[in-house]
């Protein structure tokens, strides 16, 4: 792509999530699987998991890993691609500016910021912070504010839980997100109320085991697709049948491709 400044990425991945193409990002976790991932044709992008960043180092999911781990992992996946790098900053390790104000001083030009539920005065707040960090850069930052509501709905009213997130994601639009990303397994009519509320090209979603197509969801007018920790997963998955081959007699699988 040749986009070398900061600022140049930070518009180029505004301008990926404002094109009515499905904007696809298969997310990495280190420095080999970006390589990898942006060397492949198709790639516009690159999304890190925090989940999957986490696990690599040996912690579990939510925040804790320590933020300074978290940050220099992303710092060398941003120094390593010329491609704009969004990175998952989970809710934002206690201070979402601060967090934000880093992860731009090493590269990173956009984030996914969880609300993780907390009062919606709380989360706000958060948002407010990531997005004036990035204006105080000088970074047209795309912070891609997150709720929970659906991943933890529990036995609540399914109308209830669409209606929370519609309030959350137009309170974080308005505090200066710039695209809002709903997590779980949605189907149509819930993608299409949310994307009729908030405007098309501005849901993000994640692709999981019985998720919508993605020729679906760009009709319906999803701005994004990420794949989370669902990347690695394929990968430990691919890894885990390689040892259950060769522990069976069996050889390394054909078409074995030398990608490091």
């Amino acid at each position: 792509m040749g986009v070398t400044s900061t600022v140049d990425k930070a518009v180029e991945l505004q301008r990926l999530h404002a094109d009515p193409e499905l904007l696809l990002l298969v997310n990495v976790w280190d420095v080999i699987t970006a390589r990898v991932v942006a060397d492949t044709p198709g790639t516009r992008a690159l999304a890190t998991a925090s989940h999957s960043i986490a696990a690599a180092q040996g912690y579990p999911d939510g925040e804790q890993i320590p933020r300074d781990l978290m940050i220099s992992t992303v710092a060398r996946i941003a120094v390593e691609v010329d491609l704009p790098v969004t990175a998952d900053l989970e809710a934002g390790y206690g201070d979402a500016g601060e967090t934000v104000r880093r992860a731009i001083d090493v590269g990173v030009v956009g984030a996914n910021l969880e609300d993780q539920l907390k009062p919606l005065p709380d989360a706000v707040r958060a948002v407010e912070a990531a997005v004036a960090a990035g204006a105080k850069a000088g970074v047209p930052f795309v912070l891609n504010a997150r709720t929970d509501a659906f991943l933890k709905a529990g036995d609540k009213d399914p109308a209830a839980v669409l209606a929370d997130a519609i309030e959350r994601g137009l309170a974080y639009l308005d505090a200066g997100a710039s695209t809002f990303f709903v997590p779980g397994r949605l189907d149509e009519p819930t993608v299409t109320r949310l994307v009729e509320a908030l405007g098309r090209q501005t849901i993000n979603v994640i692709a999981v085991p019985g998720s919508l197509d993605l020729d679906s969801l760009q009709r319906l007018g999803v701005a994004r697709v990420s794949y989370g920790p669902w990347s690695q997963n394929v990968a430990l998955t691919a890894l885990a049948t390689l040892a259950e081959d060769v522990y069976g007699g069996g050889r390394l699988p054909e078409g074995t491709r030398t990608l490091n």
